[in-house]
């Protein structure tokens, strides 16, 4: 992507701490550092064993009759799979962004409420890739979809909350809206050209609309959306590093 974020600007109220953030953040790095100590065979063996195949979830090929050979079943996959990875631009990008959103979207629901949201999102993302093709026997991994979830859900939360970027070779400040709009606009476009890239684009977009939905629903009572109540965003900060708000206790 052209666009690369850095950091935001919105403010915490609720929690000093984002210790659900910092648990998936572990738990990812965990098993991706897992994963390289792995041999090549046994690589592939974990990741066929704890990604998510279309085929076996809907039983369809010979993925779906042998399921004493799998110690988790195919529906389970859908939950094991936003924790492998397939690489460090794979981990790094996810993680960045779980990093950089995530303590708002764990801010307006609490850690506990946080993680099933998180896991929902991730779940339904899997689910919707397996539905876009339902014979495939390629699994899918990644923490994409769940991560997808929480970009819904701050954009719905702080549309005008600054982002620092990396756009290009420049270092600006944009409002979220941009930002994540064009992100999931790419995703989108990506699924209308046709684009394949080894990339579960379903899952993004499964995962984003999920995510903005369920935000609204499962957020702390009296949280706003839409950034209301926010401090209206001075065009002439969008360009220099506007000042972290504080959190509540």
């Amino acid at each position: 992507m052209a666009i690369l974020p850095f950091s935001d600007d919105a403010p915490r109220r609720n929690i000093r701490h984002p210790y659900g953030t910092y648990a998936l953040l572990a738990a990812c790095f965990f098993v991706f550092f897992y994963q390289l100590s792995l041999s090549d065979y046994a690589t592939k063996l974990f990741v066929t064993t704890y990604g998510t195949i279309p085929a076996a979830v809907f039983g369809n090929g010979p993925w779906a009759s042998t399921p004493e050979m799998t110690p988790v079943p195919a529906w389970g996959t859908l939950l094991s799979s936003m924790y492998l990875h397939a690489g460090f631009m794979h981990i790094i990008g996810n993680m960045l962004f779980l990093w950089i959103l995530g303590d708002n979207v764990e801010d307006s629901l609490g850690h506990v409420r946080y993680l099933c949201f998180y896991s929902i999102c991730g779940i339904l993302a899997a689910l919707a890739h397996s539905i876009s093709d339902p014979v495939s026997q390629i699994p899918m991994i990644g923490a994409s979809g769940a991560v997808s979830g929480v970009i819904g859900a701050y954009l719905v939360l702080h549309p005008r909350a600054p982002i620092r970027v990396l756009l290009l070779i420049f270092i600006i400040w944009l409002p979220a809206w941009v930002v994540l709009g064009f992100w999931i606009g790419y995703q989108i476009f990506c699924v209308i050209t046709a684009t394949d890239g080894g990339v579960a684009w379903w899952a993004h977009i499964a995962g984003f609309f999920v995510g903005a939905l369920l935000i609204i629903f499962m957020r702390r009572r009296g949280t706003p959306i839409f950034d209301q109540n926010y401090v209206k965003i001075d065009h002439r900060l969008l360009s220099t590093r506007p000042r972290k708000g504080r959190h509540q206790n």
